[in-house]
């Protein structure tokens, strides 16, 4: 089986799961913290390289106070938890996103996670918080325009390559897979720009009952694709 280099998973469903059961949306949202930390486990099983998940969306910050604050608190916990484990299997940590959003202890956490795992080389977690791919494409371009301020001749050899080094994932490689999970149609401002090429799966299953057979499910869905890239095969 050709196992992606790079998975991207759009985490939809927690809410859901959790109202079918008549449980709070927080009790959701802690069932879906598990399924990750499986899928985590399960990629770095498989030997997916890099793996990125949606955890809070630019978008997110619309949703109710108590809601926001609660999802900040659960990272806050998760990142405290799942350190050590994270560390015993190589994982290393990332996060891309408007991190100066997010609040002083859940921005702190985080970086303490980042540097506590930066010396590991097997899996990459990249969770985007506080991310949107247009406001990514955005935040870009201005900084392609601050350094043209000063070297005019940048202009000259803008292409797309020299383009993704102003990006949040300038050194991670585009996704060859992107999951979504909860039935949704639609890849809701993630990856933008990196998912140009991506095969996309789509599944009802809720994230919370996601799991590492869900997973190699669609990556056996991947490995029927054929991807051309624009070209015709001979």
């Amino acid at each position: 089986m050709n196992i992606p280099r790079h998975i991207g998973i759009i985490m939809d469903g927690n809410g859901r799961w959790a109202k079918k059961r008549g449980l709070i949306r927080s009790a959701g949202h802690r069932a879906g913290t598990d399924a990750t930390r499986k899928i985590v486990r399960a990629c770095g099983e498989l030997g997916v390289q890099y793996l990125t998940t949606y955890v809070f969306s630019a978008e997110n910050w619309g949703r109710p106070s108590v809601e926001v604050s609660m999802l900040m608190d659960l990272l806050v916990e998760m990142t405290r938890k799942e350190i050590a484990e994270l560390n015993a299997n190589n994982v290393r940590l990332k996060a891309i996103g408007d991190l100066s959003r997010l609040p002083a202890k859940t921005r702190q956490e985080l970086l303490n996670g980042i540097e506590s795992t930066s010396g590991n080389d097997g899996l990459t977690l990249v969770l985007a918080i506080s991310y949107g791919g247009r406001s990514e494409i955005v935040h870009a371009a201005k900084e392609f325009a601050r350094q043209y301020s000063k070297n005019p001749s940048l202009i000259d050899n803008l292409n797309e390559e020299a383009f993704k080094n102003f990006l949040f994932t300038k050194d991670i490689p585009d996704p060859e897979l992107i999951i979504r999970t909860g039935g949704e149609k639609r890849i809701s401002n993630f990856l933008l720009w990196q998912s140009a090429y991506a095969e996309l799966y789509m599944t009802d299953i809720l994230w919370p009952d996601f799991d590492k057979a869900a997973l190699l499910d669609a990556i056996a869905d991947y490995n029927k694709r054929d991807r051309r890239f624009g070209k015709v095969k001979e």
